[in-house]
């Protein structure tokens, strides 16, 4: 892992910082995992589908970012997929973009980023992709009990986020994203939802792979070397050593450290 954080600030040092930050979680229903599964059989017993379905599906978003060049023309990008305490993989990706592509305005921001549901009766598929993969939570007051929530009762990814009728540019922050006030709620898991718990995405990425997929701006970020320390940084681990039942054995934890 020491190898790849340095490699990503070598392609710091020579390309720039990175423009996108985007992340790609399996989705579980996929046709191409639910149509290969025996009857009675469920998802998590089958890591070798998922993982090679996932690896097909991150291969064409790689095709999207380098060749089809969605966000335009690419210096360079690096990624890292790993696997979720419940079993699904997800990728994150950081791309760098070429100079006469970089994304310097608020503008140029909302034509690659999105952060509010769609109108249902403009584009009903994408409003039931927004409302089914890129709701957060609800936490807080909501529901308090939600995994993000942190001992000082906080979401520990600052939900639900501030209303705003447009975009941003943050300070050594993600932007702030139009997120404007809508007139009727939509009740989602139980509660009511409004743009302030969408998580940002890419519209044709949405429609296209149909999963969790947040995209966002993080070029106003000057901590880079989190960022990268963030995808980078590995697997749980945990330090164990076996004792007899001797209970005059004095156990030294820190020298065993």
């Amino acid at each position: 892992m020491r190898r790849r954080y340095m490699d990503a600030i070598a392609l710091v040092q020579h390309f720039g910082k990175p423009d996108i930050f985007l992340t790609m979680t399996c989705n579980p229903c996929w046709p191409e995992i639910q149509e290969h599964l025996q009857p009675m059989e469920e998802v998590q017993n089958r890591p070798d589908l998922v993982s090679r379905v996932f690896r097909a599906k991150v291969e064409e978003l790689k095709t999207n970012i380098q060749k089809t060049n969605i966000f335009g023309k690419i210096a360079a990008f690096m990624y890292t997929i790993e696997f979720q305490k419940r079993g699904l993989p997800h990728a994150h990706f950081l791309i760098i973009l070429m100079d006469g592509y970089k994304l310097l305005t608020p503008q140029s921001y909302d034509k690659i980023v999105c952060a509010e549901l769609p109108d249902p009766h403009i584009d009903h598929h994408l409003h039931k992709l927004v409302t089914k993969h890129m709701i957060h939570g609800p936490c807080g007051y909501l529901n308090p009990s939600n995994s993000c929530m942190q001992k000082e009762g906080k979401c520990k990814f600052k939900y639900p986020k501030q209303l705003t009728e447009q975009t941003t540019k943050g300070k050594n922050l993600y932007p702030l994203y139009k997120r404007p006030k809508i007139i009727t709620p939509i009740k989602v898991r139980g509660h009511n939802i409004d743009n302030s718990w969408i998580v940002p995405y890419n519209p044709f990425l949405l429609k296209k792979f149909g999963c969790h997929i947040n995209v966002e701006i993080c070029s106003d970020i000057k901590v880079i070397k989190y960022i990268y320390k963030y995808i980078c940084k590995g697997h749980d681990k945990i330090a164990f050593f076996v004792h007899n039942n001797d209970t005059n054995v004095e156990i030294d934890e820190i020298k065993e450290y």
